[in-house]
Formats: structure tokens, C-alpha cells, sequence
């Protein structure tokens, strides 16, 4: 029990104020984590990109859907155990499913010149930071937005797997405005993820500390959020190659 601690002098007895002193602490470890993992992913992707063999094994033919969706049921499993796993192996776990992203995103190499792909990073790791610090620091209570932002989120998928049926199965082609429509609203829906994401992750340390692999988790979650937003301006922004 609290009342039988015995706590050094100046220092806070209240469990709660302890909390809110390591809140800053927590958050960035668990970014610190999350752009580890963005960087191993942009690291593995430009190093699979460099591989003429590599490509045509991974996306031509039957194995392009396992590349593609690799990485989906991977992050399914994954964030399920994370609870559960060792703090090493859940770190050791979260880095290769960065590698594995990573590899999937291979072709954007190829398909936008690197002057583009760094702009667009540089413009995503900006609205990131902005959006987190104000996820951190509103007052404003953003439970309300996770329902219906995970419901976008579904339809974002949803949209995604027939698009990719359309063109890869039926040879079909997509309408352009079309795409532009759907990353103009997949920019809008991780925005709003990020900095749901950050609030709710202050208000879980607040309520029961960083325990149960909890940085790693925000970090999943939080990295996620950084891909996707980042994906989605690439296809509003990105120059592609000739």
C-alpha cells in the first residue's frame, strides 16, 4: 500500500504526481522508438530497392500479394502479443516488422525521385511533430474521434484491396481523381490518428504507468500513423520519375 512507502525527502508521495512528472520521459522514449523504426523501414526499403533481383522476386507474380500483405497480418499478430512478450523481444520483434515494411515499400524508390521522397518526409516528420505536440498538450478531450477514425481507417483498407484487385486482376483503370481524392482523405484521417494516438497514450501512462511494453506499443501505433500520413503525402506531392 502507498501509505507504508517511505520516500526520500522532497520527493513527491503521490503516485499520481510521480506519474505526471515521467509523462514527458515516456513519450519520448516511446517517439525515440517510433522513429528508429521509421528510420530501419527507409533504410530497408532503399537497400531493397537497389536490388534488380530482389524487386522481380518480391513483386512480380503470386508473391506480390504476399509482399504487399505481409507486412498487414504481421502488424495484426504482432500488436495482439505485444502485452505478453518480454520487453527485448517486443523490441526485437517491432524492428524486424520495420524491416519488413520497409522491404514492401521498395518501389516508391522507383516510382518517385528521391528529391521528392525527401521533401515529403521532411514535410511529414513537421505535421507529425505538430500534430503530436498538440495531442500532448490540448485540453481537449479527442476520445470522440477514435471510433470514427478507426471506421475511416477500415474503409481506407477496404478501398485499398479492391483497388488493387481492379488493376492487378481485372487490368482496370482507376479514375486519377480517384487516388488524389482517397490520399487527400487518408492525409486528413492520420493526422487526426497521431495526435488521438498521442492523447491517448499520455492518458494510459497517467492511468497505469509505462508498464506491459506500453512504449513499445505507443511506438507500433505512433509509427504506423508516421507511414501512413507520410504514404498519403507522397501520392498528393510526390514528383514521379520519368
Amino acid at each position: 500500500p502507498y501509505g507504508h512507502q517511505q520516500y526520500a525527502p522532497g520527493v513527491s508521495a503521490d503516485p499520481r504526481a510521480q506519474l505526471a512528472s515521467g509523462v514527458d520521459q515516456f513519450m519520448i522514449r516511446t517517439n525515440a522508438w517510433m522513429a528508429a523504426g521509421v528510420g530501419i523501414t527507409g533504410l530497408a526499403a532503399f537497400l531493397a530497392s537497389s536490388s534488380e533481383t530482389l524487386l522481380i522476386t518480391l513483386f512480380a507474380g503470386p508473391m506480390l500479394w504476399v509482399t504487399l500483405f505481409a507486412p498487414l497480418v504481421f502488424v495484426m499478430i504482432f500488436a495482439s502479443r505485444i502485452p505478453k512478450m518480454q520487453p527485448n523481444t517486443a523490441i526485437g520483434v517491432f524492428l524486424l516488422f520495420s524491416v519488413i515494411m520497409g522491404v514492401s515499400l521498395a518501389p516508391i524508390f522507383l516510382a518517385y525521385t528521391g528529391a521528392s521522397i525527401a521533401s515529403v518526409f521532411a514535410i511529414s516528420a513537421v505535421t507529425y511533430g505538430a500534430l503530436a505536440i498538440w495531442g500532448f498538450t490540448t485540453k481537449r478531450h479527442l476520445a470522440a474521434w477514435g471510433k470514427f477514425l478507426f471506421m475511416a481507417v477500415i474503409g481506407l483498407i477496404v478501398s485499398g484491396v479492391v483497388m488493387m484487385v481492379m488493376s492487378y486482376g481485372f487490368h482496370m483503370t482507376i479514375n486519377p481523381v480517384f487516388f488524389m481524392a482517397r490520399a487527400m482523405i487518408g492525409v486528413l484521417i492520420f493526422a487526426g490518428l497521431t495526435a488521438y494516438d498521442t492523447q491517448k497514450l499520455k492518458q494510459l501512462y497517467l492511468v497505469r504507468g509505462g508498464g506491459g511494453n506500453l512504449a513499445i506499443i505507443g511506438a507500433l501505433t505512433l509509427y504506423l500513423d508516421f507511414i501512413n500520413l507520410f504514404l498519403f503525402l507522397l501520392r498528393l506531392f510526390g514528383g514521379s520519375r520519368d
